[in-house]
């Protein structure tokens, strides 16, 4: 497993744990930045089981979304599974305008996150 610049990758079990460095993913190179780690997780490492923690971001760029997306459909076409915890009440606001909410599998807290696996 290599360093990434952007998240902080852990292993809970079979589970990948993300968190993310940035408190703000709103700028177009970190989004690019975040975006290659992400699929790297999947493309290189072979990660089926992701866990997204957002416990550390509050604010998250429109493009970001786009990023998310991608990797769930990444994620989901080599058979794997992505869920998402700890989404503060400003970015899951974005996840409910954009009906985000319903397409993305997302539980309260890493526990129940976890467990859900």
């Amino acid at each position: 497993m290599h360093e990434y610049q952007r998240l902080e990758v852990t292993e809970v079990g079979d589970v990948t744990v993300v968190r993310f460095r940035n408190r703000r993913i709103t700028e177009d190179i970190d989004i690019q930045e975040l975006g290659s780690e992400m699929f790297s997780l999947v493309e290189n490492d072979n990660r089926e089981k992701l866990l997204l923690n957002f416990s550390t971001v509050e604010f998250l760029g429109s493009a970001a979304l786009g990023k998310l997306i991608t990797l769930d459909r990444k994620v989901k076409a080599r058979g794997g599974v992505l869920k998402f915890s700890n989404i503060g009440s400003n970015i899951h606001e974005v996840f409910v305008i954009t009906k985000l909410n319903l397409f993305f599998d997302i539980k309260e807290d890493e526990v129940d996150a976890l467990a859900a696996f």
